[in-house]
C-alpha cells in the first residue's frame, strides 16, 4: 500500500511541476511577443477605425463602482476624442437578466462624450476570445486598437495576431495592486489556457448576422 502511495505521490508531483512550467511559459510568451503592441502613451498607437473595448462588471459584488471598468471607459474616450479611433465596439457578456455589459459600458461612453452613433455593441463578448474574434469576423475589422488594463491586452492581442488580426492594445490605468490580485491570479491561468484553445480550435460560442463597420 505504501508502494502504491508513493507512486501516486511521484506522479502527482510530477505532473504539477510539469503543469507549472506550462503556465510560467505561456505566461512568459503572452508577455513578450507582441509587447512592442502594447502602450500607455497614445502617441505610440496608430490611427485605427476602430477600438475594442474589452467588458467587465460596472459594479464590484460587494456594491462599489469596478475600477476595471471606469478606467476602461476613460482610455477608450480618451482614444476616441484624440483622434486615434473613429468607433468603438463595446463588448462584453449579456448572458443574463439583468446584466449587461455592451450597455453599461456604451451608456457610460455617452457621458463620457463619445457620440451613440460611434459605439456598436457586441453582446457576445462571453470571453476575450469571443469578442477578438468576433470582432473580425462579425464587425468585419482585421486591425484594431484593444482597450483594457495592460494585463489583459496582452492576453488579448496574442490571440487576435493568431486569428490573422492586426492588434494594439491601449492600457487603462490598473487598480492597486492589493484590489487586483484576485484578477491578476486568474489571468495567470487564462493565459495557460489560450494555448488550450487554440489546440482545439475553439472558437466564439456564437456568430451572427454581420454588421459590417465601414
Amino acid at each position: 500500500m505504501m508502494k502504491i502511495f508513493k507512486k501516486i505521490l511521484i506522479i502527482g508531483l510530477i505532473f504539477f511541476g510539469m503543469s507549472a512550467l506550462f503556465v510560467l511559459w505561456a505566461n512568459i510568451k503572452i508577455d513578450t511577443d507582441y509587447e512592442d503592441n502594447i502602450t500607455s502613451n497614445l502617441g505610440n498607437l496608430p490611427n485605427e477605425k476602430v477600438g475594442l473595448l474589452l467588458g467587465t462588471s460596472k459594479i464590484l459584488a460587494n456594491g462599489k463602482p469596478n475600477p476595471y471598468f471606469f478606467n476602461r471607459i476613460k482610455a477608450a474616450a480618451e482614444l476616441y476624442h484624440a483622434g486615434r479611433i473613429q468607433n468603438i465596439i463595446a463588448s462584453g457578456d449579456n448572458s443574463r437578466k439583468n446584466y449587461n455589459e455592451p450597455e453599461d459600458m456604451k451608456n457610460e461612453l455617452i457621458k463620457a462624450g463619445v457620440p451613440a452613433d460611434k459605439i456598436y455593441e457586441d453582446f457576445a463578448g462571453f470571453r476575450t476570445l469571443d469578442s477578438v474574434v468576433r470582432a473580425k469576423e462579425i464587425f468585419g475589422q482585421n486591425s484594431f486598437i484593444i482597450i483594457s488594463q495592460r494585463f489583459h491586452n496582452e492576453r488579448a492581442v496574442y490571440i487576435a495576431y493568431q486569428f490573422g488580426i492586426v492588434a494594439y492594445g491601449y492600457n487603462a490605468k490598473d487598480v492597486n495592486q492589493y484590489a487586483g490580485f484576485k484578477t491578476n491570479a486568474r489571468e495567470k491561468l487564462a493565459r495557460a489556457k489560450v494555448f488550450w484553445d487554440l489546440l482545439f480550435d475553439v472558437e466564439p460560442k456564437f456568430g451572427g448576422k454581420k454588421i459590417l463597420i465601414e
